[in-house]
């Protein structure tokens, strides 16, 4: 595909500029149409970065501008309706996750897609810089065989500061509230998939313990998760949007341990420690949550134009949502 990439853009929610910014970073790609029922913001969103087209329909859009994939970012009950639409089309895909609502769902889209388009979902955290070095210490032999490891995500953002005034991560994002099920299907989704990316095993939960302490949410906004490898590891994955004196957005601490050496993610700096000596890297984590998706975006192009494989294709996420599936059965027992 040696012509300048079309992309359509489906949804202009608070997450699209930072699609937007990654697509304006990637060579021989253009947004050429943006659609979402409000075309307001739509609207908003094609000012703010020359967008030409913008649509309230998502077939109208696929049909007049016969792009060559889309970037679904509409919400998650209707990301199985689009993708139908845009296989119906022939249109490459580029999935926000979670990719639907269940596992189940998930599989039988999967299934029924197949292998007809180039079909990726949208899941960036291993693509912040952090984990990508530390995949790359792993690939080189740095650790060891991964033995044990721990993925921890902790902010007061369910935390209110006053009576009159949503927590932050309600003002930020206000469909956190109704989410029947939150902090793992909302966030650490993304941490069983660094989980899965870092160690390199078939991962399985074999425990999981969920709770709610926020009156201002439906689900569980704290959660324990303890996964096992079919290779040996053992880990956990946890998280909580209520613990006090943390920054009011989520903030990642991962420890792994090889047989050789180990590697943590603590505040800014990844530390490898191994026999050889160890090595620090400081990262800027602002500019890294940006670098996910710019990394996402431009993996998902590069893929498309020379007919690789994607990383984080459809089929691929299907262990993430197992995980996250398998998680929530195990809490219910």
């Amino acid at each position: 595909m040696a012509r300048r990439l079309r992309i359509a853009l489906a949804g202009a929610g608070m997450v699209t500029r930072h699609h937007l910014v990654g697509w304006s970073r990637v060579r021989d790609a253009d947004v050429v149409a943006i659609c979402n029922r409000t075309q307001d913001r739509a609207r908003n969103r094609a000012a703010e970065f020359e967008i030409p087209a913008v649509y309230g329909a998502f077939d109208e859009m696929l049909d007049v501008e016969r792009p060559d994939a889309v970037d679904i970012a509409f919400a998650v009950d209707i990301h199985a309706e689009a993708v139908r639409a845009a296989a119906e089309r022939g249109i490459a895909v580029f999935c926000q996750k979670p990719l639907t609502p269940t596992y189940a769902q998930a599989r039988a889209l999967v299934a029924e897609i197949g292998d007809r388009l180039p079909f990726m979902v949208h899941e960036n955290w291993r693509f912040r810089p952090q984990y990508r070095q530390a995949a790359a210490w792993i690939a080189k032999g740095c650790v060891g065989a991964v033995r044990m490891f721990s993925i921890n995500t902790f902010c007061s953002g369910l935390i209110r500061r006053s009576d009159s005034v949503p927590p932050p991560a309600l003002e930020r994002q206000p469909f956190f509230a109704e989410l029947e099920r939150f902090i793992v299907f909302e966030l650490l989704i993304h941490h069983l998939d660094v989980a899965r990316y870092l160690v390199g095993e078939r991962l399985t939960v074999t425990g999981a313990r969920l709770s709610r302490q926020s009156p201002d949410v439906v689900g569980e906004d704290t959660a324990h998760i303890v996964l096992e490898g079919d290779g040996g590891a053992v880990g956990t994955v946890v998280g909580s949007f209520m613990v006090p004196g943390t920054p009011p957005r989520a903030q990642d601490r991962m420890e792994l341990v090889g047989e050789d050496g180990r590697i943590l993610f603590e505040g800014n700096r990844l530390t490898l420690f191994h026999r050889q000596g160890d090595e620090t890297i400081e990262f800027d984590l602002d500019a890294g949550y940006q670098a996910s998706y710019d990394g996402a975006i431009t993996h998902f192009a590069e893929c498309l134009r020379f007919e690789t494989p994607f990383e984080t294709s459809a089929a691929d996420n299907l262990e993430t949502l197992r995980l996250v599936d398998e998680t929530y059965r195990m809490a219910d027992k």
